[in-house]
C-alpha cells in the first residue's frame, strides 16, 4: 500500500463533510417574517424525536479524526498547510463583508443581516481549533493516543462548570484528532479497538442523556438552554469516539473497494464545499424571496414545524447542491486534497521525530 492514498480515510473524510453539509441544509429554517425578514428556526423544536438524526448527520469528530491522519501523514511544511486554509478564508470574508454592506445599504432588514452574518460566520468557528491542532500534530504524534484521556477530563470539568470556552473546544475536537494521528502512527487499529470506541462511545452517550440529564441532540435547539455543541460536551466527545469506532470496523472493508467518483469529487473540493454550502442555502431562500416578492415558499420561507416542511425541505436540496456546485467552481482552492498517502509506519513515526513535515 506504500504510496497509494488510504481509500478508507478520503471515504471519511467524504462522508463527514455531506453530513455537515446536509445536515446544516436540514435544520437552518429560515422564517419569512411580516416586514420581509428571514429569522432562523430549527426543525428539531418541533419535532424532538428527530434527534436521532443528528448522531447521523453530526460528523465534525470524522472530519478532526481524517484531519488528525491526514497530518500525520503530511510532508508539507506547517506555514504551507496553514496557508492553504488562510487564503481562501481570508477572499470568503472579504466577499461576504461587501455583500453585507452593500444588503445594509440597500436598505435590507437587520433581522436578516443578523441571521445571514451568523449562517456565514458559523461554520468557521472550527478553523481555529483545527489550525491549532494542526500545530500540536508534532507533540501528538509522540503522545497518541494517550493525549485523549487529560481531554477528555477537560471537556468533563467544563461541563461541571470549571472550564474556559476556548479550552474546551480544543480538549473536544483534540480527541478525535488525536485517534487520527494515532492511527496515522499505528498505534491505533484493528476490530478490537473499533468495537471498544464505537461501544464504549454509544454507552456514554446513553448514560448521558439517560440518567445526566444531557439533551439528546448532537446540535443546539433554538430555545433551549443547554447544547451539546456550543460548546462541545461530554456527549460530543462520545459521539465522536463512536463514528471513529464505526469508521475503523468498516475500513477494512472500505480498502478493498474503488474509491468512487463523489468521494474522491469531495476531497478535491473539501475547503470551497464547506466554506459555501451555507451561502448556496442562503442564495436560494434569498433569490426565491425576491422572485416570490415575498410570498413563503415550503421548505425555504415557512416555519419548520413538522414533517411536512422536512419533506419540502428536502426537495430543495438538488437546488442548494447545484448552486454549491457553481459556488465551487467559481471559487475554486488551489493545492490539491489533504494527503492521506500511505507510508510505512517506522517512516511516520521517525517523521514525527523530526517534527511536522
Amino acid at each position: 500500500m506504500n504510496g497509494e492514498r488510504d481509500r478508507a480515510i478520503d471515504t471519511v473524510r467524504a462522508v463527514a463533510i455531506a453530513g455537515v453539509v446536509l445536515g446544516h441544509w436540514l435544520v437552518t429554517g429560515l422564517v419569512l417574517g411580516p416586514g420581509g425578514g428571514l429569522d432562523q428556526a430549527s426543525p428539531l423544536r418541533a419535532l424532538p424525536s428527530f434527534a436521532p438524526v443528528t448522531w447521523v448527520l453530526q460528523t465534525l469528530g470524522l472530519f478532526f479524526f481524517a484531519g488528525g491522519y491526514a497530518a500525520a501523514r503530511s510532508r508539507r511544511p506547517l506555514p504551507r498547510r496553514l496557508a492553504r486554509l488562510a487564503v481562501p478564508v481570508a477572499g470568503f470574508g472579504a466577499l461576504w463583508t461587501l455583500v453585507l454592506l452593500v444588503a445594509a445599504a440597500a436598505g435590507v432588514p437587520g433581522v436578516t443581516l443578523d441571521t445571514v452574518g451568523t449562517l456565514v460566520v458559523s461554520p468557521l468557528w472550527f478553523l481555529l481549533p483545527f489550525v491549532a491542532l494542526l500545530s500540536l500534530t508534532g507533540p501528538l504524534r509522540r503522545l497518541a493516543p494517550a493525549a485523549a484521556v487529560p481531554a477528555v477530563a477537560v471537556v468533563g470539568l467544563a461541563d461541571a462548570g470549571f472550564g474556559a470556552l476556548p479550552l474546551t473546544v480544543l480538549a473536544a475536537w483534540s480527541v478525535p484528532y488525536t485517534l487520527g494521528v494515532a492511527l496515522a502512527t499505528g498505534r491505533l487499529s484493528g476490530r478490537r479497538a473499533g468495537i471498544a470506541l464505537l461501544a464504549g462511545g454509544a454507552l456514554a452517550m446513553a448514560v448521558l442523556v439517560r440518567w445526566l440529564d444531557y439533551p439528546a441532540s448532537a446540535v443546539g435547539v433554538p430555545g433551549e438552554g443547554r447544547s451539546n455543541l456550543s460548546p462541545p460536551s461530554l456527549f460530543t466527545v462520545a459521539l465522536a469516539a463512536a463514528q471513529v469506532g464505526a469508521a475503523l470496523l468498516v475500513r477494512p472493508w472500505l480498502d478493498r473497494r474503488p474509491t468512487p467518483a463523489a468521494v474522491a469529487l469531495l476531497n478535491r473540493a473539501a475547503m470551497p464545499v464547506y466554506l459555501w454550502h451555507q451561502s448556496a442555502l442562503i442564495a436560494v431562500v434569498a433569490g426565491m424571496a425576491w422572485l416570490t416578492a415575498g410570498a413563503p415558499v415550503p421548505g425555504l420561507h415557512t416555519a419548520p414545524d413538522g414533517l411536512g416542511w422536512v419533506g419540502a425541505r428536502v426537495l430543495w436540496f438538488p437546488v442548494f447542491a447545484t448552486v454549491l456546485a457553481a459556488a465551487c467552481a467559481i471559487f475554486p482552492v488551489p493545492g490539491g486534497r489533504a494527503d492521506t498517502t500511505r507510508r510505512p509506519t517506522g517512516q511516520v513515526r521517525a517523521a514525527g521525530v523530526r517534527g511536522v513535515r
